[in-house]
C-alpha cells in the first residue's frame, strides 16, 4: 500500500516534469533514466496495469512534444537565409516585379490580423524552460562562471528575430517609395496597422511598427 501511494506521487511528479520541461529529456541518458524509473514503478501495480497505461501515455506525449519542437526547429533553419547582398538582388529585379505592401494587402485590419497570427505562432512555441534557461545563464554570468551546457533558446531567438524583421520591413516599405505623397500614404497605412494591432491586443507588432 505504501509503495502504491509513493508510486502515485512519483507518477504525478514525472507527468508534470515531462509536460512543463520536455527538453530536459532530449538526450538519451535522461530518457534512459526516465524509462528505468517508469519500469520500476510499473512493478508496484502489475495487477490491474493502470500505472503502466498512465506511464505509456506520458511517454507518448513526451515523444510527441520533442518531435514537434524538433520539426519546428528544422523548419526555422530552412527559412533562415544566408547573408547576401540584398541590394544587388533588388537591382536585378524589374520595377514591375517589386510589389509594395499595399499591392499585397491594402486593408490595415487584415494585415494586423495576419501579424497577430504570426505572433501567436511564435509565442506558442516558447516554453517555460526557454525562460528558465535565460535566467540560469544570467546567474552564471553574474557569478563570473562559464557554463558549457547552456542550451540555445531557439524559440526566444525566433521571436526576437521576428520583431526585428517586422521593424525592418516597415522601414524598407516606407523608404523605398520615391514620391513624397506615396511615402506619406505608406506611413499613414502603417500607423493604421499599428492602431489595429493595439485594438486586437497585439502590442509586440505595434511596437515593432513604431
Amino acid at each position: 500500500a505504501k509503495l502504491k501511494s509513493f508510486a502515485a506521487k512519483i507518477i504525478q511528479l514525472l507527468k508534470e516534469w515531462t509536460e512543463t520541461f520536455p527538453y530536459d529529456f532530449q538526450d538519451e541518458k535522461s530518457m534512459k533514466e526516465l524509462k528505468e524509473i517508469a519500469h520500476r514503478i510499473t512493478q508496484c501495480d502489475e495487477e490491474n496495469g493502470t500505472v503502466k497505461k498512465i506511464i505509456s501515455q506520458m511517454t507518448q506525449n513526451l515523444l510527441m512534444a520533442l518531435s514537434a519542437r524538433s520539426q519546428y526547429q528544422e523548419i526555422r533553419e530552412k527559412f533562415r537565409q544566408p547573408v547576401t547582398d540584398k541590394g544587388t538582388i533588388l537591382k536585378t529585379k524589374t520595377q514591375s516585379t517589386q510589389k509594395d505592401i499595399l499591392s499585397v494587402c491594402c486593408d490595415p485590419l487584415i494585415l494586423a490580423q495576419q501579424l497577430t497570427y504570426i505572433e501567436l505562432e511564435r509565442v506558442s512555441n516558447i516554453y517555460p524552460e526557454d525562460l528558465m534557461q535565460i535566467v540560469s545563464h544570467m546567474d552564471s554570468l553574474d557569478n563570473h562562471k562559464c557554463r558549457g551546457d547552456v542550451t540555445k533558446t531557439y524559440n526566444l531567438e525566433a521571436y526576437d528575430n521576428w520583431f526585428n524583421c517586422l521593424s525592418m520591413l516597415v522601414a524598407t516599405e516606407i523608404c523605398r517609395v520615391v514620391k513624397k505623397k506615396q511615402r506619406t500614404r505608406m506611413v499613414e497605412f502603417f500607423i493604421d496597422v499599428a492602431r489595429e494591432c493595439f485594438n486586437i491586443g497585439n502590442f509586440n507588432s505595434m511596437m515593432a511598427i513604431i
